[in-house]
């Protein structure tokens, strides 16, 4: 009698969530896949199309545009972004003076509202009266137009990228203060050198949390979608993916179209992530793993294994 009452209670307190994710997730995600199949304008009763959206996706170019543009942003910003955290994490690790204070200030575009940096960076980048482009003329150099040019777009969105890398510092340190000190010690004694010790004991202990980045990066460059949105671009070269899918369900009022959009960014999202787990038992090492390692190189006589380089 007192399991059943148990039993009972705890579905009580559990049922609120399981009420709230059945109501606002579960049925919502059935209507997007249904809605998806239809040509709803949110005004009038939709009218089921089959995969009309989908077929007419592929014949748009400005949807072709539109992904081709964010492909190539994630190619180049999600590297790039994580070789940039990295990089000023392994710095910031270092015992020095005032670290605490450049820890703080690299992590500053990590919390400010995504609104704000995209309203700073449209003047930093503006072609007459931006910020950038007067201080290169101070050095003689004549600025590009950053975002009226089309040429320029992506690669000062890929800026804009790096400057807010600082987000990911904090994971990467919390990873390299779990490094044990000893590993460092024994390549110290081995006459290992900065650049050795990053490559072989740093980057591969940090792995599962580069994994965990990239996986976000994947996902965030996939979404980029505020600062496209304000700050715009020449032409359409400002148009990424979900500023696309955006226009469509509420400026030109094609929900069901909106929505294919959805589903097949939901799509590439997944393939990509489980392409990057499948991949990740080749470059991917944990502690436990790494300690294995460690014990089988002791047990094999000297110079047949190889150690810890």
């Amino acid at each position: 009698m007192k399991k059943a009452l148990s039993r009972n209670a705890g579905f009580f307190f559990v049922a609120p969530w399981v009420i709230g994710f059945i109501v606002f997730t579960v049925i919502p995600l059935f209507q997007a896949l249904y809605l998806g199949f239809t040509d709803s304008n949110s005004i009038t009763a939709p009218n089921f199309v089959g995969f009309q959206n989908y077929i007419d996706l592929f014949h748009d170019e400005d949807f072709l545009s539109s992904l081709s543009l964010t492909v190539w942003y994630a190619i180049f910003a999600v590297p790039l972004g994580i070789a940039a955290s990295l990089s000023l994490a392994a710095l910031l690790n270092c015992k020095i003076r005032g670290v605490y204070l450049f820890r703080t200030i690299l992590y500053l575009p990590a919390v400010v509202s995504g609104v704000s940096i995209a309203l700073l960076w449209r003047w930093i980048l503006d072609k007459d009266m931006g910020l950038l482009n007067m201080l290169l003329a101070r050095i003689g150099i004549q600025g590009p137009g950053w975002l009226s040019n089309p040429n320029w777009v992506l690669p000062s969105y890929i800026l804009i990228a790096l400057w807010g890398a600082g987000g990911g510092i904090l994971t990467y340190l919390a990873g390299l203060q779990d490094v044990p000190r000893s590993l460092y010690e024994a390549a110290d004694l081995d006459g290992a050198g900065w650049f050795e010790k990053f490559v072989k004991i740093t980057v591969p202990m940090l792995t599962p949390v580069i994994f965990y980045n990239l996986i976000m990066g994947i996902v965030g460059a996939f979404r980029k979608f505020s600062d496209a949105y304000i700050i715009g671009g020449a032409g359409n070269q400002g148009r990424f993916y979900m500023v696309y899918l955006y226009q469509n369900a509420f400026n030109y009022f094609k929900m069901g179209y909106a929505t294919a959009m959805a589903w097949i960014l939901f799509l590439i999202i997944l393939v990509l992530s489980l392409l990057v787990f499948k991949s990740s038992n080749l470059w991917v090492f944990y502690n436990a793993e790494i300690e294995k390692g460690k014990k089988k190189s002791k047990r094999a006589p000297h110079g047949k294994e190889g150690g810890l380089y």
